[in-house]
């Protein structure tokens, strides 16, 4: 009686054993085929004009095939990792036919410093005869990646994207630094399309997003600190922009604090940046307002969040979208106690997520300059505040996290030192006894020499007699000494 069960699970192992394997040989076929005709085209191309009929029938050769893995996925990703090549995740294999093939893509791939291709379904002829003309055209300076991006967006090719290559990919190229900006500014332009999209009323688009939104927990988990400095940018021409980037770092780091897998990351990620996507859809002359707003423009404003709600179920694509980022965008400026805004119709515990986004969207704009706060206040005076003053309907758990996270003194304050220096911090102390003593990096001596880009110095140094060698004496505002904090770091 106990043999049948454990049969039919046994076959039906076998089964998907069987479905399985099958799936990885038609990608290595498909897989294998797009590589061929995308080498043929590239040689096409560099080698005829572009109206040439050889060059039509490659790109109309290269079409076909990325029509035909697209017929059952729903898009394609070609990825470069040393000397191999994966399509959809299938490692290709390698052999003494495709071998020209093969290598010809890999070096068009290294020398344009792209470790990815990603392909939508939507993509045509044209896109392709774009995208492999501009692959092989060499960079006018600066970095070869950064110039095919630029170029593709101002040819209008949005069904071919490309990624820089991982650490793991790319031999560890570039520093942690390099990546963390080459993230942060991508991160942004991605947000700027987005928001444009919304406003325009067009669909974004959102596997672009998740791929920015994966960019940045990967590099948290990799090397928090990079990143989170950069939050410290404070420029208020692009505020809209980069307040929900750096929601987002700010969101997937507390996350990430809290305990939460990968997956989770990836999802608090996605609903941070889309936080305050109804502000699209407020009037920009009142989001940009220079004057002190009137009762109509702060009740247009509080709108934003269920704007939001109403932005986000309208995106073509829902399906792909979590509901979480939906949830985000209604309840982050509700406060715990539910005296915020949009105010709720009946009693409801707002979920993590809402929490965590609402501290980091608090502390972040708090901090940042806009055409209506040329003054912000400074992280420290933020961090006490959101911690002391009940009022401002935080949840105590998310912000003694978050103090965690960023120190007494976050990232990007300005602050005096016993020793007469002036200095920014860099970083918080990896020991938790000493969240008062960053790591600092100094911008100024005791005679009042700016310095740049300065030292970095660990405040919970001793000397020989044991005394620490510098402590923070106050904090003071930028402003006043005519700093710009994000100079020191980019």
């Amino acid at each position: 009686m106990n043999e049948a069960p454990t049969q039919r699970k046994s076959l039906v192992l076998d089964v998907n054993a069987v479905l399985l394997a099958a799936d990885g040989g038609n990608m290595q076929r498909t897989g294998r085929s797009l590589i061929f005709a995308l080498h043929g085209a590239l040689r096409a191309i560099k080698l005829y004009p572009l109206e040439n009929a050889a060059v039509q029938k490659a790109l109309a050769e290269v079409t076909s095939q990325a029509r035909n893995i697209l017929s059952f996925e729903d898009s394609i990703e070609i990825r470069v990792a040393g000397d191999v090549i994966y399509v959809n995740a299938t490692r290709l294999r390698l052999d003494l036919e495709n071998f020209a093939s093969f290598s010809h893509l890999l070096s068009v791939f290294r020398t344009s410093q792209v470790g990815a291709i990603h392909i939508d379904k939507e993509v045509e002829q044209r896109d392709w005869l774009i995208f492999l003309s501009q692959l092989q055209t060499p960079a006018e300076g600066g970095s070869p990646y950064d110039d095919l991006v630029g170029r593709l967006q101002t040819a209008g090719v949005h069904t071919i994207s490309v990624d820089m290559p991982t650490d793991h990919e790319a031999g560890g190229g570039g520093s942690s630094k390099e990546r963390a900006k080459r993230t942060y500014a991508q991160s942004v332009a991605v947000t700027k399309d987005l928001m444009t999209s919304v406003r325009l009323g067009q669909s974004p688009n959102i596997k672009k997003i998740k791929r920015v939104v994966q960019s940045i927990v990967d590099q948290i988990l990799h090397d928090e600190t990079s990143l989170v400095g950069l939050t410290a940018i404070l420029d208020y021409d692009e505020y809209t922009f980069t307040h929900s980037v750096n929601v987002c770092i700010f969101s997937v780091a507390l996350g990430k604090r809290l305990g939460l897998t990968k997956l989770q990351l990836y999802d608090l990620g996605l609903a941070a940046l889309f936080h305050d996507i109804g502000k699209s859809r407020v009037p920009a002359e009142i989001l940009n307002k220079t004057s002190p707003l009137t009762d109509d423009d702060w009740r247009t404003i509080t709108d934003h969040p269920w704007l939001g709600l109403l932005a986000l179920f309208q995106v073509r694509g829902t399906n792909e979208l979590a509901y979480r980022a939906m949830i985000v965008a209604h309840e982050h400026h509700m406060k715990t106690d539910l005296t915020g805004y949009p105010r709720s119709l009946r009693p409801r515990q707002l979920s993590v997520f809402s929490k965590i986004v609402a501290v980091c969207d608090g502390f972040d704009a708090a901090t940042s300059s806009r055409v209506y706060q040329k003054n912000p206040w400074t992280p420290a005076d933020v961090v006490k505040e959101m911690r002391d003053n009940p009022r401002r309907g935080m949840d105590p758990v998310v912000v003694k996290a978050f103090i965690n996270l960023t120190g007494i003194y976050p990232v990007g304050t300005l602050v005096i030192l016993d020793t007469m220096e002036l200095g920014i911090v860099h970083a918080i102390n990896p020991i938790a006894e000493m969240l008062s003593r960053p790591i600092v990096r100094i911008i100024g001596d005791p005679l009042g020499n700016v310095l740049h880009p300065g030292e970095l110095v660990d405040l919970a140094d001793r000397d020989d007699n044991g005394m620490h060698r510098r402590t923070i004496i106050k904090t003071e505002n930028p402003e006043r000494y005519g700093i710009r904090i994000g100079d020191y770091f980019v």
